[in-house]
């Protein structure tokens, strides 16, 4: 569904400030929280720290993280 053009000409005419304020609360609207993976990431979580804490696996400090997607 295209954006109607009048208001997207309406959007384009607001000073800067108001056109951020305008994208910050549709992109907002746009991160509706889900329980049911909130819930499902909290399982994922404390499934890892369990492992980590068990020896079963080893962290990675980000500066290794990164430097493994260093690109130049």
């Amino acid at each position: 569904m295209a954006v109607p053009a009048n208001l997207l000409k309406d959007a384009l005419a607001l000073e800067a400030t108001s056109r951020a304020e305008l994208v910050d609360e549709l992109l907002a609207s746009l991160d509706q929280p889900d329980k049911a993976i909130d819930a499902r990431w909290a399982e994922e979580a404390e499934r890892r720290l369990d492992a980590y804490e068990r020896g079963e696996m080893e962290s990675v400090s980000v500066h290794e993280v990164l430097a493994r997607y260093k690109t130049e």
